[in-house]
């Protein structure tokens, strides 16, 4: 994994978004790591099975779901 760190930084040189501080005169140490493809492949969170059955939608419809839809193709026969 490749790394580089500059101690010592400005901070004013760094983009907006990753300036710890408002301080222009600020020093900061910057660190930068390359990320391995395993590291990048790796979900931070691994979900357990009640959270992946709490989190997907039924496949089935709800009572109130398939009633409408017999009425609306009852009131089609009718028309």
């Amino acid at each position: 994994m490749n790394k580089i760190v500059r101690e010592n930084y400005p901070a004013a040189k760094l983009p907006a978004d990753l300036r710890p501080t408002d301080d222009p005169n600020a020093r900061v140490r910057v660190t930068i790591e390359e990320e391995s493809a395993e590291e990048l492949q790796r979900p931070e969170h691994v979900m357990t099975l009640e959270e992946i059955f709490a989190a997907r939608r039924p496949p089935y419809r709800t009572k109130e779901e398939i009633d409408a839809d017999l009425r609306r193709d009852r009131d089609e026969w009718d028309d």
